[in-house]
């Protein structure tokens, strides 16, 4: 394979006793779907491909961290339950290339899972976004692949890395217009400054046998500032599993932005997973997004 993009450099994992005979998908087929070398963990039942971020130099708290101190992408192919296969992996990223790569990953047939640091003080920030999906082997690793050539687009359109979102700053003083977002929420909104947020409760159990609702930091809100035809609309959803995917999906069709996905509790039932976002658009249309995503949500 002729690739000259640094993120599909090979790595080969040294293991003893190894031997990819009895997987149960043709690992050589893998390889040449992801455009990566791997290894077959034949005591597990793994196949293994990975990709350290060897493009561009990464400082966590002054040191230059090399690729083998956790800047390595991965994913590992498995034997399926009711399906062929099974793979699972963690995506380094920069700020710029998430949202691309996570369509790619949404749009062919991949999960995603969570999105969160793993550094304080990282030079410039590294995020990590965690896939999953069932299905054929080599149409996983084509969904990898996909991820991957994301990240390349990216890097090839911007060689260096953005500072910010390519719209412009928003102005100091926000003017937006409660009622058009109410209207377009089907909720009341609360006013402050030219600025509006909606809140939207949900309920758990605790492990204690009480209950957390909307106060307790169980919902779901939006927030809007700017004005009605340039808005910034920024918030968090509060999803069961089973609605994390169409959420995602939701909100990245109509443009808006992922920026976390993660648990902000343990023990509750149902279990709830919280994706904070932050889209960039007219107020209107904004809110339009976000009771799309909020109509997916179990009544």
């Amino acid at each position: 394979m002729n690739s000259c993009f640094p993120i599909y450099a090979a790595v080969i994992l040294v293991c003893s006793n190894l031997s990819a005979a009895d997987a149960p998908f043709d690992t050589a087929k893998l390889e040449e779907a992801t455009g990566l070398k791997g290894a077959w963990n034949e005591q597990e039942g793994v196949f293994k491909v990975m990709a350290p971020r060897t493009d561009i130099k990464v400082n966590v708290d002054r040191w230059a961290m090399p690729p083998f101190m956790g800047l390595t992408s991965w994913a590992a192919f498995t034997k399926g339950g009711k399906v062929e296969a099974m793979v699972m992996g963690d995506l380094v990223l920069f700020q710029d290339e998430v949202n691309a790569v996570m369509s790619a990953a949404l749009d062919n047939g991949l999960s995603v899972t969570a999105l969160h640091n793993h550094f304080f003080y990282d030079e410039p920030r590294v995020f990590f976004m965690h896939i999953a999906g069932e299905g054929e082997a080599i149409t996983l690793a084509q969904g990898l692949r996909k991820t991957l050539d994301a990240i390349k687009q990216v890097r090839t359109d911007h060689p260096a890395l953005a500072a910010h979102f390519e719209s412009p700053a928003l102005p100091e003083k926000s003017t937006v217009t409660a009622a058009t977002l109410e209207a377009a929420l089907g909720g009341k909104v609360m006013s402050k400054d030219g600025m509006a947020k909606a809140v939207f409760g949900r309920k758990v159990r605790m492990e204690c046998g009480c209950e957390a609702g909307k106060e307790m930091g169980v919902n779901t809100w939006a927030a809007f500032a700017g004005s009605d035809d340039d808005a910034v609309v920024d918030g968090d959803f509060a999803v069961h599993e089973d609605e994390l995917q169409p959420v995602l999906k939701a909100l990245r069709k109509a443009g808006v932005n992922i920026v976390a996905i993660h648990h902000h509790m343990t023990g509750e039932t149902p279990r709830t997973l919280f994706l904070h976002y932050w889209g960039r658009g007219k107020a209107e249309d904004l809110a339009k997004a976000v009771k799309t995503a909020l109509d997916l949500l179990a009544k």
